[in-house]
């Protein structure tokens, strides 16, 4: 192979990437987005202000910082029709204080559900859920404010740090305590009562069409009601599927239908065979409940 010439590469590969495109990175591109790292650094700051900060002093300097930010960031997206950005972020700031008195009831949830909690403290600044929470209830004020794409990216940095990902269109009421929460997914149309109560690797997930796009607005995830409980592993999948008050859902089950009211779901028990080594008989069997 004959070979090339760095100046003629570079001159090449510049004409190539610089020519007109219509493909659908160019199509982003001139849909316009904030800055991911910058999302990520505000993001942190309005946290940290909703979680911490109770100086009257310092609040009086963080909320024009915070409101300012966010107006820069409305400025490179497309707004929806009749979304003012300058009402946005008042509204935003406005809606903070109902999102701490939320995440204060969550860090209580946390602690009363979890028999190895040894404090608030220890909840808030080492348990995953909390964290991926608190954003999740900031991204979530967002979206029913209108903004675009600001809560998915929020969100999509909170699953980054925690491994739970949680869209930030789903409806989640009070006191909810996902406890460990690797691998939690929770989709846009998802709607969780209160009191619920969810362990890792749960999916509130939907049926995979074969064309997304043609059914974006309709309820494709699962309602659960006041009082819940699912156990690790669990997969709940479909739109018109709820999971009835006081509902205990087992690990490793998968549901595809209503379940009643104070129902308890148990997937079909395992049969399991220990073998010892060197062993002749019947082997020892063990059932277990998950």
């Amino acid at each position: 192979m004959k070979a090339k010439r760095l100046d003629d590469v570079y001159e090449a590969t510049i004409a190539a990437l610089s020519a007109p495109a219509v493909d659908a990175l160019a199509k982003a591109d001139a849909e316009g987005y904030p800055a991911y790292d910058e999302v990520v650094a505000w993001t942190e700051r309005v946290k940290g202000v909703v979680l911490h900060q109770r100086d009257r002093g310092a609040l009086r300097s963080e909320l024009p910082a915070i409101a300012e930010r966010l107006l820069r960031f409305l400025a490179k997206v497309p707004l929806p029709e009749g979304v003012v950005a300058e009402a946005v972020a008042a509204e935003f700031v406005a809606r903070l204080p109902q999102v701490r008195e939320r995440l204060a009831e969550d860090l209580e949830a946390a602690f009363e559900g979890d028999p190895a909690a040894k404090s608030f403290a220890e909840i808030l600044v080492a348990y995953p859920s909390i964290q991926a929470i608190a954003v999740y209830r900031l991204a979530h004020e967002l979206v029913k404010l209108g903004a675009p794409q600001l809560p998915r990216i929020m969100a999509e940095y909170a699953h980054d740090r925690t491994g739970i990902d949680i869209h930030p269109g789903a409806n989640i009421g009070r006191r909810i305590f996902i406890d460990h929460g690797t691998g939690v997914v929770i989709g846009e149309s998802a709607d969780i009562g209160d009191n619920v109560r969810i362990y890792q690797g749960v999916t509130l997930g939907a049926f995979s069409p074969r064309r997304g796009q043609t059914i974006r607005g309709t309820k494709r995830h699962p309602t659960l009601e006041d009082d819940v409980t699912i156990y690790a592993g669990a997969t709940i999948l479909g739109g018109e599927t709820v999971i009835g008050r006081g509902t205990v859902i087992s690990g490793n089950a998968v549901v595809t239908e209503s379940v009643p009211p104070g129902s308890r779901v148990v997937p079909e028990t395992q049969r399991l065979e220990v073998r010892q080594r060197g062993e002749t008989k019947e082997p020892k069997q063990l059932n277990w409940e998950i």
